[in-house]
């Protein structure tokens, strides 16, 4: 009887101190900058408060005249409860660490959502060395255990290799980081915005809307461009103008290329040359950069020079070559005045 006032007068005290002491720490800790306080005042309201509840009833229980097989299984059962509440705060740190680390490192929210996937394999190995230590306080022979799980151990690596090939890969796509959530990618014949990265599979949207899901592990053997961090772009492209244009106008193409560049905003000028003398044109390479990774915007840009040549072509009476093919017809009446027929063909497109 006085055992059962005990543990009502105990639970009495905690529900009237536990909140007064939760709040009195939480005005303490409002006026600080520090973060550390705020982890105290966690702890304190997830683990000391209610553990210290069940030790005290334990220690009050035992005060009894118990059976020594009675004793046993209270001396168990705290056990059990003791070790639970272990394996649940180094969880809890673990996790306070990681996440308060990347935070310090100013890691973008996506990152540190991402970190989820690590926290729980580390908290399903705690639990593991966790449960093994309480059976081996208990007072069974581990050994055993820990063989069985060592040959069952390899047996699951050999049947889900593709699994723990994913995950380590995921681990390598975290650390390593060759793309983050919203970066456009590119691998081989697949490309889009990544969305989700998981242990095993990351997801990707596609320029046409579909959602393409990805092993890890076949992500980190390709080759990735991931053109969300192209600081600037580099772009080539040719023209050729037909044969009968004169030297003076194939000298003046270069400068008048560049002159249309330069006037784009946000592109530099590298360079025009007259590249080679192609089967039906003479053919130019001009190469410039634009500072800018955006897409759409490269697309405005090349639009933009390539409408300012073509207009300035035609002020110049510039032709620009497509493909031809000239024939040379010997008459059948005269064999020594050959007839000279040109046949045009426009270019597949």
């Amino acid at each position: 009887m006085m055992v059962a006032a005990a543990i009502a007068f105990i639970w009495l005290l905690l529900r009237l101190t536990k909140r007064r002491l939760l709040l009195l720490l939480k005005n303490i800790t409002t006026r600080t900058t520090t973060k550390l306080d705020d982890v105290v005042v966690e702890l304190t309201e997830k683990f000391i408060l209610s553990y210290g509840y069940l030790f005290i009833n334990y220690n009050i229980i035992k005060q009894l005249y118990l059976s020594p097989k009675a004793e046993k299984i209270a001396g168990a059962a705290m056990m059990v409860i003791t070790t639970y509440f272990t394996i649940r705060l180094a969880n809890f740190l673990v996790s306070v660490l990681v996440v308060g680390y990347m935070k310090r490192k100013q890691e973008p929210q996506h990152r540190i959502r991402q970190v989820d996937g690590m926290l729980l394999v580390l908290r399903a190995l705690v639990w593991a060395m966790g449960i093994i230590m309480l059976i081996d306080n208990l007072g069974y022979n581990v050994t055993t255990i820990i063989a069985g799980l060592g040959v069952g151990g390899i047996a699951i690596a050999l049947a889900a290799q593709s699994i723990l090939g994913d995950l380590f890969s995921y681990i390598v796509i975290f650390f390593d980081k060759p793309f983050e959530i919203g970066d456009f990618i590119v691998m081989g014949e697949n490309s889009g915005v990544v969305e989700t990265i998981g242990i095993k599979t990351s997801h990707i949207r596609s320029l046409d809307g579909q959602q393409l899901i990805m092993p890890n592990a076949e992500m980190v053997k390709s080759i990735i461009q991931n053109f969300k961090r192209l600081e600037r772009r580099r772009i080539v492209f040719s023209i050729g103008v037909v044969y009968n244009t004169s030297a003076d106008k194939l000298r003046r193409i270069p400068a008048i290329a560049k002159d249309i560049i330069a006037l784009q905003p946000e592109v530099h000028f590298d360079r025009v040359h007259l590249k080679a003398f192609g089967d039906f044109s003479i053919n130019y390479e001009i190469v410039y950069y634009l500072n800018s990774a955006d897409y759409v915007k490269y697309m405005d840009v090349q639009q933009a020079i390539c409408l300012a040549i073509f207009e300035a072509f035609e002020e110049v009476e510039i032709e620009f070559a497509f493909p031809t093919q000239t024939l040379f017809i010997n008459n059948r009446n005269d064999v020594q005045a050959p007839v000279k027929k040109r046949y045009t063909e426009a270019a597949h497109s």
